[in-house]
């Protein structure tokens, strides 16, 4: 089962420079069990619009079944990790 947290951002977002440290520490202790996809919003436009991006940060965790959760806004690591285990990583 491959896990995939997509996180949807834009440089010129405040609350995603709040957002990225809380990913980054989930990534280091997890060394691995999931995999993160950065998704530029002003870059990959058509992305965001196929997963309907409205707001940043958004965060979505999705597997091979699909999309199991999605996070608008600042998201704790709790909740993130709480998703992840829901999904298989």
């Amino acid at each position: 089962m491959t896990v995939t947290l997509k996180d949807f951002y834009a440089d010129w977002c405040g609350p995603c420079k709040t957002q990225d440290p809380i990913l980054e520490e989930i990534e280091d202790d997890w060394d691995g069990g999931f995999e993160v996809e950065k998704v530029n919003v002003d870059e990959a436009q058509d992305v965001a619009n196929e997963y309907q991006v409205r707001s940043l940060p958004t965060l979505v965790i999705e597997n091979d079944d699909g999309i199991v959760e999605r996070f608008v806004g600042v998201t704790q690591r709790e909740d993130i990790e709480d998703a992840l285990e829901s999904a298989g990583a």
